[in-house]
């Protein structure tokens, strides 16, 4: 988690206390963030579960409601907030995330700046990055989504590492305080290529630049304003693909030319533990299967390194 004042930061090496945002956990697909007040509940399909209940205990703890039903109370990392979080505009998830933040070379200390705040999500992680000393100034031209943003930092303690400004990056540039100051640029623009003279300005010489746009045309107009100032400009497209990992039973006695009418035949792997297929009519097999949640195409991320001049 985040490193920040040792008296109020999150952390799994700490209990949850009267205030803490926690993520409530009911399986890979339903969560949502909760804060903890000792005199409230949760009602969900699983009970009621009293808050009062969870203060004091660990982060990753099972808890019970009043019919026996469980949750479990994670930790806002920010893989998780990006799961959870209030959609204000299309967001990165965690293979995008994961990809700027290598590429970008984003560490302890560093200064980025982000163009386009929109919903946060990739900001916490930024935040996450950089921790302790360094930190991360984000732009949005629209106030209220500015304002939630802001307000989203605060719960999840990390605006100590953010510095959130309305201003419209296209057509006014950055900040001329960050001139030449910048280890990292991150653009989410209708028009990125107006922004990218202003970028080039604030990084550092050989300081790194990316784009994000949902169209290959964006990209385009984009590498061609690159082409002046930068070197090392590549385009990626991140295409995740998840499987569900189960045991499923299997009817041998419907096998027919060795597939199973019981499931469709999948990449499977038989227990040791389990008999030969002739000694039982039935027995069961892990198998893996491609999820049906998987995303396919979000944007293009278009990487460029400042030339040193």
């Amino acid at each position: 988690m985040l490193l920040m004042d040792s008296s109020t930061k999150i952390s799994f090496n700490r209990c949850i206390r009267d205030g803490d945002l926690v993520i409530v956990y009911e399986r890979h697909d339903t969560m949502k963030a909760v804060k903890v007040c000792e005199n409230s509940v949760l009602q969900n399909r699983f009970g009621v579960f009293k808050h009062s209940d969870w203060i004091g205990k660990p982060f990753g703890s099972k808890v019970f409601s009043n019919k026996g039903g469980f949750v479990y109370l994670l930790a806002p990392t920010p893989e998780l907030w990006t799961l959870v979080l209030s959609h204000r505009t299309q967001i990165l998830y965690i293979a995008d995330i994961s990809f700027v933040i290598m590429y970008l070379e984003v560490v302890p200390g560093c200064l980025v700046l982000e163009s386009g705040t929109g919903s946060g999500s990739l900001t916490t992680s930024f935040a996450r990055a950089v921790s302790p000393m360094g930190h991360v100034y984000t732009f949005d031209f629209h106030e209220q989504r500015a304002a939630s943003a802001r307000e989203d930092f605060e719960r999840t303690g990390i605006s100590t590492l953010v510095t959130v400004g309305v201003r419209d990056i296209q057509g006014d540039g950055f900040p001329d305080q960050f001139s030449g100051l910048a280890d990292s640029v991150f653009l989410d623009l209708p028009q990125p290529w107006l922004a990218i003279p202003s970028a080039r300005n604030m990084l550092k010489q050989d300081g790194t630049l990316c784009s994000f746009s949902p169209c290959i045309e964006q990209v385009q107009r984009s590498c061609e304003t690159l082409r002046s100032d930068f070197t090392d400009i590549r385009t990626f497209e991140i295409l995740l693909r998840t499987y569900e990992v189960r045991e499923w039973k299997m009817d041998h006695s419907k096998v027919n030319d060795g597939n199973s009418t019981a499931c469709p035949p999948r990449k499977r792997r038989q227990p040791s533990s389990e008999a030969s297929v002739g000694d039982n009519a039935s027995s069961s097999a892990v198998m893996a299967r491609p999820s049906a949640e998987t995303r396919g195409h979000t944007g293009y991320l278009t990487f460029a390194r400042k030339c040193v001049s």
